[in-house]
């Protein structure tokens, strides 16, 4: 490569080509924004592996890619009426307080990059092992908890047309309920809210905000289709990365432990990311669910893998 082409990044000291990370984001964001992941899980590895960038400020990078590349993936949802408004506000106040204990969990106890690595790779092992089985030949695969048909079970959700993914909610605090493809998908508001809490713990440790781990929780757990929280689970890594971002930049680190992201880089990614989560959101709809299932739980599966042996 010309060397005019190389950038140094002085902040996290990753010197690479300039178009790299702006590639890799795009192509991480197509992909990961299908199943209401941002992306940021993927390029944590590859700034820790390519790039070489493994002190705990990667976490805090990440999160200001999310902040740059998300809303393009957002407004997608917004503007295809696709969003499940309450299931996006539960997710937030559950994962914003974990941000914070997380972020603290990260610096004191994980600070090592091989204690980082062997910790996220359990967690997504899990995650993939999870969204696998019910694929598995012999298994029948519900798409809800308490699925139920509309014709069949009483309620109070206006019917929708068939094949559509529009959610059309009805929220309480104990259920929160939305119809797809004619049928009624429910979930407990309280389970959601603690496995959301849980989640924003992890998240803030591994820089993601949150949303990678709880979308893949609401298919694996809650059985709810990845259509219908995609849009959601990509607005709560949103709100929970801005909180992410102050934490990381604002709290005191340990003396000579770096915790603030490198903003340079950050944005370089989110501007690739942008494209690449606005087309994502855009094309999921015509990805059939089970496809979307076996890639993402296959995908986690391989970078726990990665993790767990590195």
């Amino acid at each position: 490569m010309p060397e005019w082409t190389i950038i140094y990044f002085p902040i996290s000291g990753v010197e690479t080509w300039f178009g790299l990370p702006l590639i890799v984001a795009f192509m991480v964001s197509f992909f990961s924004s299908m199943v209401g992941i941002s992306g940021a899980f993927l390029l944590l590895p590859f700034q820790m592996s390519v790039l070489g960038f493994t002190s705990p400020a990667v976490s805090a990078t990440n999160l200001v890619f999310n902040l740059i590349a998300i809303p393009g993936g957002v407004w997608s949802y917004i503007r295809e009426k696709r969003m499940v408004w309450p299931l996006t506000g539960i997710i937030v106040a559950g994962t914003l307080p974990g941000v914070l204990f997380g972020y603290h969990l990260r610096i004191v106890y994980l600070p090592d990059p091989a204690a980082f690595k062997l910790f996220v790779g359990c967690v997504l092992l899990y995650l993939g092992i999870r969204l696998l089985l019910p694929l598995w030949p012999g298994k029948k695969q519900t798409t809800a908890q308490s699925m139920q048909t509309i014709k069949n079970t009483p309620s109070p959700l206006p019917a929708t047309p068939a094949k559509t993914v529009l959610p059309t909610c009805h929220s309480s605090m104990r259920e929160i309920a939305f119809v797809y493809n004619d049928e009624i998908m429910r979930f407990n508001t309280l389970h959601m809210f603690l496995l959301a809490l849980v989640v924003g713990v992890i998240g803030g440790m591994y820089g993601i905000g949150g949303g990678a781990i709880i979308a893949p929780f609401c298919v694996a757990v809650f059985r709810l289709p990845i259509h219908a929280i995609a849009g959601a689970a990509l607005a709560g890594t949103l709100f929970t990365s801005v909180a992410g971002v102050l934490v990381y930049s604002l709290l005191p680190a340990p003396p000579g432990l770096s915790t603030a992201p490198d903003w340079m880089l950050g944005t370089l990614f989110g501007l690739g990311g942008i494209g690449g989560m606005y087309l994502g959101a855009r094309c999921q709809k015509h990805i059939p669910q089970k496809i979307l299932q076996s890639l993402l739980g296959s995908l986690l599966c391989f970078l726990a893998i990665r993790y767990i042996t590195a």
